[in-house]
């Protein structure tokens, strides 16, 4: 199953965000979009966020009437700070009977040359 992952620490979740994931989920063959909230960003250290479970409860909250969007607390159990390139390997090795897209917004695209293993993404 394609499966597209949208990371993010989602402080808070938006409209914009549910906004692309509905969208490609109309326009490509994403089985689901997989909403991983990060418990530390690199990019983020320092900032004042709300804590991991609060954002993960309101990102559940936001996606309850969006079947084919699954809250998700993956990246809580890997390793911190949390890099992509780390959660997509794992993802991988955990889930082999899915493929994995990942979803970036413009901001991330933006700085994506600034990632950790942006050339292996």
């Amino acid at each position: 199953m394609l499966t597209g992952i949208y990371g993010g620490t989602f402080n808070p979740l938006h409209n914009g965000h549910l906004q692309v994931a509905r969208r490609l989920l109309n326009k490509e063959q994403m089985g689901e979009i997989w909403f991983v909230v990060s418990p530390l960003n690199p990019f983020k250290q320092g900032e004042t966020l709300l804590s991991d479970e609060q954002r993960l409860e309101m990102v559940r909250a936001a996606l309850k009437d969006e079947p084919r969007m699954l809250a998700s607390d993956y990246e809580f159990h890997l390793p911190k700070p949390s890099y992509t390139w780390q959660t997509m390997k794992a993802l991988a090795a955990d889930y082999p009977d899915r493929e994995f897209v990942l979803i970036i917004g413009a901001d991330n695209w933006n700085s994506f040359d600034q990632w950790f293993a942006h050339e292996e993404i």
